[in-house]
């Protein structure tokens, strides 16, 4: 299967991950008018090497098909869309022959999502997800309430790869695994990891605070 590829820099697009793109460029207004007009998906993928703008960038080898649920077209010919990733592919081939990227893509099925080992994993992991979110809202300083997380572990594995603030590169790596334990193991790492910043964040702005604070309780000036 043939398919037209936008590369992105800094986004990595799972699948039931809404993304909103605004579309400047000439040659990705074509590609997303012909994709409006056969109602046909294209590739998200992140950039491996090279920039969004101006010449062609080699993307990852992962990338997820993104639907067009929504689009506003502006007078000068821009457009701003909506896009859900759908279904996850690998790139057999990237071709040259239109203005923007296509590629033969085969389709790549997450595995295993409904095995005693991803439903373990799973189990393991909910907590983690729930401190990670309490420490995220005390660092940040933000009202952010999760009263209840899926049971499915397909659909878990696949909030916390959109929920989780980490670099591009390491939501690559989840995407590029071939099953859900496997993608849940490095959640669960990554997840560890981030708590323990997290955690500093958190005590180091009370520290801060602490230092700051003079006998009145009215903070010395800097």
């Amino acid at each position: 299967m043939e398919m037209p590829l936008f590369p992105l820099k800094s986004v990595v697009l799972f699948p039931g991950m809404v993304l909103p793109l605004h579309i400047f460029e000439p040659r990705y207004r074509e590609m997303i008018n012909l994709c409006l007009k056969d109602k046909s998906p294209f590739g998200v993928a992140l950039i491996d090497e090279g920039r969004e703008v101006g010449v062609a960038a080699r993307p990852h080898l992962v990338g997820t098909a993104a639907r067009i649920v929504r689009h506003d077209r502006m007078e000068d010919g821009r457009l701003n869309i909506t896009a859900v990733g759908t279904q996850r592919f690998r790139i057999l081939e990237i071709h040259h022959k239109q203005s923007y990227l296509t590629a033969t893509v085969a389709q790549y099925p997450v595995v295993n999502g409904a095995t005693r080992l991803a439903t373990d994993r799973a189990a393991r992991l909910r907590p983690q997800v729930l401190e990670y979110v309490h420490l995220l809202a005390k660092a940040s300083n933000a009202n952010l309430n999760l009263d209840r997380l899926p049971e499915d572990p397909l659909t878990l594995t696949f909030l916390v790869a959109i929920a989780m603030q980490v670099k591009a590169e390491e939501k690559q790596k989840l995407l590029n695994l071939a099953g859900v334990p496997e993608m849940l193991a490095l959640e669960s790492k990554l997840l560890s990891q981030e708590t323990q910043l997290l955690q500093f964040t958190v005590d180091t702005q009370r520290e801060i605070m602490q230092m700051n604070m003079g006998p009145t309780g009215y903070i010395f000036p800097n």
